[in-house]
């Protein structure tokens, strides 16, 4: 059985599902495997039309919290077994993860240090990488410390470099090779459970009884009534709060932010004699570049590169008052910093004079790092905040939120006493207080970027 839409929506559900990206489709299926009949609305024509659709759905462990590095890690090994996560049969229908290897260049502020130890807890393998050491696994690579990321009108952005770089690598680092496919899959296995989907359908109201959430209504009228609703609107979760009358008590903000990623021609010999396979040609995939340095990451595709930015402190920022007004299309003036960014790190890379790629708008949080919570209208829960990172925790996303539901819902005060989940194929145990919508602003967390 697949996703598709209802013939017609439902009068009742145990819970509401605002949004069919990757993280509410995750929502979805994991809801539906406590027992709960789910309905999931969104106002696109399917599944993963949103944010999802324009993530370079990368899989990396490198975060400032444990936390972070925890849910990382467990998520991994879910993609890794796909198929039996989403409890089907391998085929050609399904979104495969790639393990090409990441590394994490140790620049100032790219807190590989911490990282470390982090790594550790976890039981994250990892190997250190000297100068030297990158040249060789990842030939054409110019290890050069070039930084602080500079704009390209800065005079000093062509200066030489002051010294070199090593690297953090994490071999069982990689990506996903469809973003918006594997959202499919995680819809298709929760429609097999009996959720049912709404597309083209817009939330303009949220139904509320004595002390509670009591469904949504929908622009055409319709009630659907449900004693859960969960808001995993992406960019257009904050704008959802407000309809529902939520957020007040929240000490973290979030806003629509635009971001870019574009694709360039691989340089010549990218990926000879990398970690991830023999030596070979361009179309090969190294690993993946977290280059903090420059303020770019790499992500291998084919024969091509994806380039996007770690939002460095130089470029300004594109908040959206809505984010249906985003531009889907690269621009000129974005695409020459980004590619001619990387092509500092990679001399032989190509800056095309015509840009090419994507733009998707961010649900970007104040310190870059989700929330996963109720609020304080009982019975309304948000996975919101996601920040352009979260493609990859989106397996632990839904079991998390089913995790709250379920315990929340049973009389369980979170807020007093957060709860925690534990790691089926790693053992991570994950304090769920971590993404809690009233968390404390860790001092210098306004400072960090998109690499959380």
């Amino acid at each position: 059985m697949t996703a598709r839409e209802a013939d017609a929506p439902p009068s009742g559900a145990d819970a509401v599902v605002v949004g069919a990206g990757v993280i509410g489709a995750a929502v979805a299926r994991e809801l539906a495997r406590t027992g709960r009949r789910v309905v999931v609305v969104d106002k696109s024509g399917g599944v993963g039309h949103g944010s999802t659709s324009a993530s370079s759905a990368i899989i990396r462990f490198n975060y400032s919290a444990w936390d972070g590095v925890a849910t990382a890690w467990e998520s991994q090994h879910c993609w890794a077994r796909w198929a039996e996560h989403l409890g089907t049969a391998r085929g050609p229908g399904l979104a495969a993860f790639r393990r090409t290897g990441a590394v994490l260049l140790d620049a100032p502020g790219s807190g590989t240090s911490e990282v470390v130890a982090l790594f550790e807890r976890a039981g994250v393998p990892y190997e250190r990488w000297n100068a030297e050491t990158l040249r060789t696994r990842i030939p054409g690579i110019d290890a050069g410390r070039f930084g602080p990321p500079r704009s390209l009108l800065d005079d000093a952005f062509f200066a030489g470099p002051e010294g070199e770089l090593g690297g953090l690598f994490t071999p069982d680092a990689g990506f996903v090779d469809d973003a918006r496919l594997a959202a499919q899959n995680l819809a298709d296995a929760a429609a097999r459970l009996g959720v049912r989907f709404l597309f083209r359908r817009a939330v303009v109201g949220v139904l509320r009884g004595e002390d509670r959430v009591a469904g949504v209504r929908l622009a055409d009228g319709t009630a659907i009534t449900a004693p859960v609703v969960v808001n995993a609107a992406g960019p257009w979760s904050g704008g959802f709060n407000r309809t529902a009358g939520v957020g007040a008590e929240f000490t973290v903000g979030v806003r629509p932010l635009r971001q870019e990623v574009h694709q360039v021609a691989a340089p010549p010999r990218h990926g000879a004699g990398t970690a991830s396979g023999p030596s070979g040609s361009g179309t090969m995939s190294g690993p993946i570049v977290a280059d903090v340095d420059l303020g770019t990451y790499v992500r291998p595709s084919g024969g091509h590169f994806l380039i996007g930015s770690t939002l460095p402190a130089c470029d300004p920022r594109e908040w959206l008052d809505d984010p249906d007004g985003c531009n889907p299309h690269p621009t000129p003036a974005r695409f020459e910093t980004q590619v001619t960014r990387a092509a500092r790190r990679f001399p032989l890379l190509g800056v095309p004079n015509r840009p090419s790629g994507i733009a998707g708008v961010y649900d970007a949080a104040d310190d870059w790092s989700p929330i996963y919570d109720r609020t304080d209208l009982p019975g309304f829960y948000v996975a919101m905040g996601t920040s352009g990172n979260q493609f990859k925790n989106a397996p632990l996303a839904g079991r998390f939120l089913a995790t709250l539901v379920d315990r929340v819902e049973a009389g369980h005060d979170h807020d007093r006493d957060p709860l925690r989940y534990t790691g089926e194929h790693t053992g991570v145990v994950v304090d769920l207080g971590a993404f809690s919508r009233r968390r404390s602003l860790a001092e210098g967390a306004a400072a960090r970027t998109v690499m959380g």
